[in-house]
């Protein structure tokens, strides 16, 4: 392959374009639909690389000293020839997350084997960090000096971060009192210039649109192909550390809906390329306060998407008209997935299931959890079936969610949970001590 031989085809119209010809917005000049990066392999069957000598490359770059080979994007680069030179390829050493076993939560929806790709160990807690490398070292590589995004807060920290290291100046939009502090903070740090829009985050797409017209300002949301080429990586890392095996269902949180067609182009890449036999089922799941999609195929099958005002308290999916929704309903199709919502309290007893396990992620990915107990309760999942559970940010990424929850103020109606553990306030004394231990644990 040539390392640096890829076009842009859009998903509407198939026009295809160089690179450096996209506009600055990403949509097609003819359609207005939305581009994905292709390469000459994605449809010519000749000259296909040998996957054998991939996988043995893949891993000997894991003993590498250099960033690029120890970065789980990079390392996967002759996948995604995206930069003219990939010594420009600005990295954290993002990727190469844990995948763990869930066997109390597997137990808890009725599956044998559950598994989670951990996204929300990368640098910045979130598997932005996968777009964000590969996205921003286009940026960097074509000369743009600002870069900027309309965020939710995981979007904004990577992009701050790698902008960073770049050496580049950072704009943020956020929605007014609608992000977690955890997320917000990280934009601060990392030194972007956050703009609070007295909107919701699609008012903030929508003046971010208008200003990269005007201004020479690389947009870096998910309507950047380059984002996606990133963040089907996990894709790849996943069934490497399966040993190349494919689980039978990948489950995605659902909220701009890029992350599931990525996953699902790098599956399907995988498989052409002969790395893997079969596709796995991609199923996302939405919160029904933000389920735009899941009303879309409920209605129409997916063939239109309302936008509707979006509410959770899983303020990374709080997305009420997602750009990449059309992708995201071709990849489901394509794999025989589903879309399914659950509720808020869904979402916060999957939450601390998760924790329990001492794993944690933030209140998003946990709708992952929440969506299989629906799946397999209908029998569309079955107890032998191999799942993975895609984990999209780290516990920490919001922190009041999770003291809320154990305070039960989470909700004026907040559910009673087992799983809550407040603190207890008592005496400095020792007999206090001794008496609440024998009445909370065994000894």
């Amino acid at each position: 392959m040539k390392e640096k031989s890829h076009e842009l085809r859009c998903t509407g119209c198939g026009a295809r374009i160089a690179g450096t010809d996209a506009t600055s917005n990403f949509r097609c000049a003819q359609c207005g639909e939305l581009y994905e990066v292709v390469y000459p392999w994605s449809s010519d069957g000749a000259n296909l690389p040998n996957a054998g000598a991939l996988r043995w490359l893949w891993q000997e770059r894991r003993s590498s000293t250099l960033p690029i080979d120890q970065s789980g994007v990079w390392r996967f680069r002759d996948l995604l020839p995206i930069l003219d030179d990939p010594s420009h390829a600005v990295t954290l050493r993002e990727g190469n997350t844990p995948l763990y076993e869930l066997p109390r939560c597997g137990k808890i929806a009725g599956v044998d084997w559950l598994l989670a790709k951990h996204q929300g160990m990368n640098p910045t807690g979130s598997f932005k960090d996968t777009g964000m490398t590969a996205a921003l070292s286009v940026a960097a590589e074509r000369g743009f000096k600002v870069v900027a995004c309309a965020s939710t807060g995981n979007t904004s920290a990577a992009m701050a971060a790698y902008a960073a290291r770049a050496g580049l100046t950072s704009i943020v939009f956020i929605p007014e009192g609608k992000i977690a502090w955890g997320k917000l903070s990280q934009s601060m740090d990392y030194g972007a210039l956050t703009i609070q829009l007295k909107s919701d985050f699609d008012g903030c797409v929508r003046v971010l649109n208008d200003l990269v017209k005007r201004l020479p300002i690389y947009m870096l949301n998910s309507v950047n192909p380059y984002r996606l080429e990133g963040q089907k990586t996990p894709a790849l890392e996943m069934v490497e550390q399966m040993d190349w095996q494919v689980p039978e269902h990948v489950i995605v949180p659902g909220g701009n809906l890029a992350n599931s067609s990525a996953l699902g182009k790098g599956f399907e890449e995988m498989k052409r390329l002969g790395l893997i036999s079969r596709v796995p089922k991609i199923s996302v799941i939405q919160a029904h306060g933000a389920n735009p999609l899941y009303r879309a195929m409920q209605a129409s099958g997916g063939e239109q998407l309302e936008p509707v005002v979006a509410d959770t308290r899983a303020t990374a999916i709080r997305i009420g008209n997602p750009a990449s929704w059309k992708k995201a309903v071709r990849i489901i199709r394509a794999t025989g997935g589903w879309v399914e919502e659950v509720s808020e309290q869904e979402i916060a007893q999957a939450k601390a299931e998760i924790g329990a396990e001492g794993i944690g992620c933030e209140p998003a990915s946990a709708v992952t959890l929440a969506g299989l107990k629906k799946l397999t309760r209908d029998g569309r999942i079955g107890r032998e079936e191999r799942v993975v559970l895609l984990l999209t940010g780290h516990t920490l990424k919001d922190p009041e969610y999770t003291i809320d929850f154990h305070r039960g103020t989470l909700f004026s109606n907040q559910e009673a949970s087992s799983l809550r553990k407040p603190p207890i306030v008592l005496e400095a004394q020792t007999e206090a001590v001794l008496k609440t231990l024998e009445s909370s644990i065994q000894l």
